[in-house]
């Protein structure tokens, strides 16, 4: 008892380090469970945007199918044909892409 009461400095450390451990371990699960795995699908999706090339097939984020046709590199959009011929052509956004298709 004589002996905490000499040094005050030995309760007030580890009382904030116990304050801060729960936020400390919050953190860590939080950054496994949700941020590092957002940042790998970030990045292959990146990944996945640089590697298009005109005859693939892709599903845009709103649900269309489509084949790419033409790049515009200034604006960093996609002309995609989406009917059965030449007849219907669509501009979007190439961060719009969800994903590609194997052609069937």
């Amino acid at each position: 008892m004589i002996l905490a009461m000499a040094n005050p400095q030995a309760q007030g450390g580890s009382g904030l380090l116990g304050a801060l451990l729960p936020f400390l371990i919050m953190f860590a699960v939080l950054y496994f469970l949700l941020i590092r795995p957002q940042q790998k699908r970030t990045k292959e999706h990146k990944a996945l945007l640089e590697k298009l090339k005109k005859g693939d097939r892709v599903i845009t984020n709103s649900g269309l199918f489509g084949t790419i046709v033409n790049f515009n590199e200034k604006n960093k959009s996609v002309v995609l044909n989406v009917g059965d011929q030449d007849t219907v052509k669509l501009e979007v956004l190439r961060s719009a892409i969800a994903g590609t298709v194997e052609s069937s």
